[in-house]
């Protein structure tokens, strides 16, 4: 027998592994094109939707995919509360997890956040970095998984994991490369997805507020006509019904009215239109003498709705009563509370009752233990007749009288606290005389108070100035009541110069006339 060829069978062994490393290499790179085809395919799903949920979906189910993973979920850094946070997690325990927020570097992807470094771990429940806390929640056992940070302009905005390989297997260096590398591109679509959905919710939240807003504003509206329709448009009878055959000399304002010379408006630094000066006559009763009270009134709140008020109306045929006050607070609690203090005020006064006695019971009426709202007030009752004028002061600025002589004086009394302080308070009451023609002006301290753009106030003094020079005797050649409100306002204007309105600006002027 001859000798075998051996250097035959060393060239067939020579080729066939050169064969089988072609083959190798052939499929290799078969395997490299598929996955890079498949990244690309990743690359286009990924970047087919700018809405944050959904995208959170495609690379939970990418990430699943493509390396074979029984669950996944990506888990977000919150860079204000420095922590992370499941906002989306995918697989049978998914929706268990869903804000479930860890620790910065608490457990294997909160170290992955921390340090940035991506792990591969075959035995998750070994590992030393390993928290159950998840995993007790959701009872959802853990073997093992791929953890990669997600990586924007620098910063860690979040980190992709899936858990357990799918036929009992481990996860390989490949499948954790191919996972860095879903997770590398989807960074900058992730990073726009945030920012877009931010947008969304500002754009959502702007909507709402300019929506609430919108309501706000027409029921401030219709709160702001309700609170102007306690106002009285003149001098009424103590039934308090509207005053037939007066003078209608009133013109409508573009922020307010005049209605039978009565300011009851809001009046603008711009536009102060007032009523002609004309006498308010209140109708008399069977048998009655008429009453002549020259009345002028104004509120200016500073928001829409305020809490100064006043009232006046007729008792008795001879007697006019009056009442200014000025609530604690502003806006529509102060509304409310000014709406109570007026209607006691309507209700309770009668002819045989002091200004003193009033006050007494619409305090006991408003006062409550729990509540931190109060009312200064002012009233009085003017007997037209013999000018004799009794009042009781609850705490409020004091008011003058501008004499015949041209003389301002303080009308001081016994003054109480404001309504609705304390419960067992007895108001006093107090009396001064008033000749024809003398005048009363009361205020609230939204005059006095009235600041300057150096929230310099505008004070007591400069008021008695403007006082002063309304007119040396109760001659035809001093101011009219109805001049010496709106010099008075325009004086406030002058001092504060475009300043912002701190509190609300309520007068009531009152002229003593001849019968």
């Amino acid at each position: 027998m001859s000798d075998f060829p051996y250097g035959w069978l060393l060239a067939v062994i020579v080729l066939l592994l050169v064969l089988a490393g072609a083959e190798w290499r052939r499929r290799e790179a078969v395997l490299e094109l598929r996955r890079t085809h498949q990244l690309f395919e990743v690359s286009l799903e990924i970047n087919s939707t700018i809405l944050k949920q959904d995208l959170l979906k495609k690379i939970m189910d990418t990430a699943s995919l493509v390396t074979d993973a029984e669950a996944s979920s990506i888990i977000l850094v919150d860079p204000e509360k420095g922590d992370l946070f499941f906002e989306v997690a995918l697989g049978e325990k998914g929706d268990e997890i869903r804000e479930i927020r860890l620790n910065m570097g608490e457990g294997i992807a909160g170290w992955v956040a921390q340090t940035g470094e991506s792990v591969k771990i075959d035995d998750a429940a070994r590992d030393s970095r390993w928290s159950s806390k998840v995993a007790n929640r959701v009872d959802y056992p853990t073997r093992n998984l791929l953890c990669v940070p997600v990586i924007s302009k620098g910063a860690i905005i979040g980190v992709l994991q899936v858990l357990n390989k799918r036929d009992g297997k481990h996860f390989s260096d490949k499948d954790l490369r191919l996972l860095q590398s879903v997770a590398s591109p989807t960074a900058v679509s992730l990073e726009n997805a945030m920012l877009y959905d931010a947008l969304e919710k500002s754009l959502r939240a702007l909507s709402d507020t300019v929506a609430a807003k919108e309501r706000m504003e027409s029921e401030l509206r219709i709160a702001r006509d309700i609170q102007m329709g306690f106002l009285p448009r003149g001098v009424s009878s103590g039934t308090y019904a509207p005053v037939n055959g007066i003078d209608e000399s009133g013109r409508l304002g573009s922020e307010g009215r005049t209605v039978n010379g009565d300011a009851v408006e809001r009046l603008s630094r711009e536009n102060a239109e007032a009523a002609a000066e004309a006498p308010v006559w209140a109708p008399a009763a069977a048998g009655q003498q008429t009453i002549p009270a020259n009345v002028r009134s104004i509120i200016r709140p500073a928001r829409q709705v305020g809490g100064d008020f006043y009232d006046y109306f007729t008792l008795g045929g001879s007697k006019l009563f009056f009442a200014l006050g000025d609530v604690s607070d502003k806006g529509i609690p102060a509304a409310l509370f000014m709406a109570v203090t007026m209607t006691l005020i309507k209700g309770k006064m009668t002819p045989d009752m002091t200004p003193g006695q009033l006050l007494t019971e619409v305090n006991a009426e408003l006062y409550k233990e729990e509540s931190s709202m109060f009312a200064t007030i002012f009233c009085g009752v003017l007997d037209m007749q013999s000018g004799q004028l009794q009042f009781s002061d609850g705490g409020h600025c004091t008011p003058y009288i501008i004499r015949s002589s041209g003389d301002v004086e303080p009308l001081k009394g016994k003054k109480g606290v404001p309504l609705g302080v304390m419960e067992d308070m007895e108001y006093a009451d107090n009396t001064a005389m008033l000749e024809t023609g003398e005048r009363i002006v009361l205020y609230t301290d939204g005059i006095t108070e009235a600041e300057d753009s150096g929230l310099m106030q505008y004070g007591s003094a400069r008021l008695h100035e403007v006082l002063n020079g309304s007119g040396e005797t109760a001659g035809t050649d001093r101011l009219t009541i109805q001049e010496l409100m709106e010099r008075i306002l325009q004086d406030v204007d002058r001092f504060t110069a475009g300043a912002v309105q701190s509190d609300d600006i309520a007068m009531l002027l009152i002229e003593h006339q001849d019968q």
